[in-house]
């Protein structure tokens, strides 16, 4: 070893031992931060600490991480993949003039709306709930078994919704229906759940307790009639609107007997013999075809049938019905389907999406829902949008307890049918209803455009 190097010996030790002291000064922060974050996040993951469902989902944001689901799970869609959802509507048989301008509503709705933070939304193919609670179970059951399916416009029909609604709210999914409209589906309107309210179901349709009070006013104020029938089939729809009409009927002075027929029913002459048998100045029969058809076409031949007044509701607001040279004359309640220059967030109105229906179908639609169904699937995909999450690789996340958050919260939605909000039990239609009075079978349309009186809730 020369000199110089044994001089500098002792200083390079020195340098040596500073280096070793600093690395491990370090080393020893960099624990003690961990061991502080892990104690924070211990802490906060305690008993006493809660989160409210609609903050469950830890974002991108707040954490500098992917999120995490809250507690119905999440729906997380690979990049390059689609969005989906589904249509559950009556697309076959005697009610397919309801559930197929259903369907093609939300159709052109996807198509107006486009992609959702780079993701294309797919329908799939549309699923029949048969106007029925078999139907809409079945239906139900494959949506609910493809756990990449985030919601469902549907069904057309209440009784359908009654098999569909319990599955797909178990599910952690939501249902958003255009045209069911049974109370029994929502609430009383006076803050208590229904019988057959399931969370995350939620419809832009008025309730039926609205249309019952609507056409109650109509009969007592305008027509000037205190003595009505009313006649259902035993579907939640007609049986529950039926109530509505006597409840709110006699309510205001009058006097309402109820009636029923069964689903299938041809020979009509029975049940309309028992209502003439207490002298009805007006017989109001929400049902659906072909037992309506059966019972226009059978009570001018009962006698003591001949000069009451007759109303149907949205059911048979339909062309198929409108057709039969019996219903000269008769009164329809339904949505109020006067909707100016209402206009959605997508922009579309009624005219250019009438203008597209008849471009894309050749033909106009067949049933009064359209627009609902419209509004029911942009509201659907504008919430989807509000809660999504693009992930560090490139996937949507998409958190269920958010979704259903965001459609409860919902205030001052802008759609074709009017301004929607929702309130804690899926109601979410802006309750408007007219009566039409059709005068001329051969000219359905101006039927359906002749209203001689509008109702609102508001």
């Amino acid at each position: 070893m020369n000199d110089n190097l044994k001089k500098w010996l002792p200083w390079i030790a020195v340098a040596a031992v500073a280096v070793i002291v600093i690395v491990i000064i370090a080393v020893s922060g960099g624990d003690d931060d961990t061991a502080s974050a892990t104690t924070t996040t211990e802490a906060m993951s305690g008993d006493t600490t809660t989160t409210a469902p609609a903050e469950e989902t830890t974002t991108t944001e707040a954490t500098g991480g992917d999120p995490t689901p809250g507690e119905l799970g999440a729906v997380v869609i690979p990049a390059g993949e689609e969005i989906q959802i589904r249509s559950l509507e009556a697309i076959t048989g005697d009610v397919a003039f309801l559930g197929v301008p259903n369907q093609r509503g939300t159709e052109l709705a996807i198509a107006d709306y486009g992609p959702i933070q780079g993701f294309n939304v797919n329908m799939g193919t549309g699923l029949d709930d048969l106007c029925s609670s078999e139907g809409g179970q079945g239906a139900a059951q494959t949506i609910v078994a493809d756990e990449q399916v985030i919601g469902t416009i549907g069904t057309s029909c209440s009784g359908a919704a009654t098999g569909a609604s319990p599955l797909i709210s178990q599910s952690g999914g939501v249902l958003i229906s255009p045209s069911n409209t049974s109370p029994d589906l929502t609430s009383d309107l006076a803050g208590t759940a229904a019988k057959d309210y399931h969370p995350g179901y939620y419809r832009t349709a008025h309730n039926d307790l609205y249309q019952g009070q609507a056409v109650a006013k109509f009969v007592m104020d305008e027509l000037g009639l205190t003595k009505a029938a009313a006649v259902h089939d035993g579907d939640p729809y007609t049986q529950g609107l039926v109530q509505a009409f006597a409840d709110a009927f006699t309510a205001a002075g009058g006097e309402a007997e109820v009636f029923a027929v069964n689903k299938g029913d041809t020979d009509m002459t029975g049940v309309l013999t028992e209502v003439a048998a207490v002298g009805p100045e007006v017989m109001f029969f929400p049902i659906f075809m072909p037992e309506g058809g059966f019972i226009i076409q059978q009570a001018a031949d009962v006698a003591g049938m001949e000069d009451v007044v007759m109303i149907g509701a949205d059911g048979l607001l339909v062309d198929n019905f409108m057709e039969i040279p019996e219903t000269a004359g008769m009164y329809f309640s339904g949505p109020n389907l006067s909707f100016g220059a209402n206009q959605s967030s997508t922009g579309a109105t009624a005219a250019s999406f009438l203008d597209a229906y008849e471009t894309e179908y050749g033909e106009a639609p067949s049933a009064p829902f359209w627009a609902h169904a419209y509004d029911a699937t942009v509201l659907l995909l504008s919430a989807i949008d509000e809660v999504a999450v693009v992930q560090s690789d490139g996937s949507l996340f998409v958190d269920r307890a958010a979704l259903r958050a965001a459609l409860t919260a919902t205030s001052g939605f802008p759609g074709i049918t009017g301004t929607l909000g929702c309130d804690e039990f899926g109601d979410c239609g802006s309750q408007r209803i007219s009566v039409v009075h059709h005068l001329d079978p051969t000219d359905i349309q101006a039927g359906k455009d002749n209203i001689v009186f509008e109702f609102s809730a508001a």
